[in-house]
């Protein structure tokens, strides 16, 4: 498994994100914007723009996977790998993290 490097520990973009989140269950470009669409409540719109500039980024860094398609196909799929899996662990991590602190803080547990 590729391990990531400290500029790859940089916090997620929120597109990035909610796309790793949706590749956990194999899906092509429209699948994902659906997908990202209803889990953020319409909140998140992707654009095929923003979309296809993230799946190529995370490709580069082995995050997710272009699956194997018929030739007829015009759709390919996308599939998180295991290095895209550690990858948005850490950053549910790093967000709880946030939180608590924020949390902490807000409550005066902590000055």
């Amino acid at each position: 498994m590729p391990e990531r490097t400290d500029r790859d520990r940089a916090a997620l973009t929120e597109a990035v994100y909610y796309i790793l989140l949706a590749l956990h269950t194999p899906r092509h470009g429209y699948g994902i914007m659906q997908y990202v669409k209803d889990l953020s409540r319409e909140r998140v719109n992707l654009g095929p723009g923003t979309l296809y500039g993230a799946i190529n980024t995370m490709l580069e860094k082995r995050w997710i996977q272009a699956l194997a398609s018929d030739m007829d196909s015009r759709k390919k799929e996308y599939q998180i790998t295991d290095l895209g899996k550690q990858v948005i662990l850490d950053e549910i991590n790093r967000l709880q993290e946030l939180l608590d602190n924020g949390k902490m803080i807000i409550r005066g547990e902590k000055s």
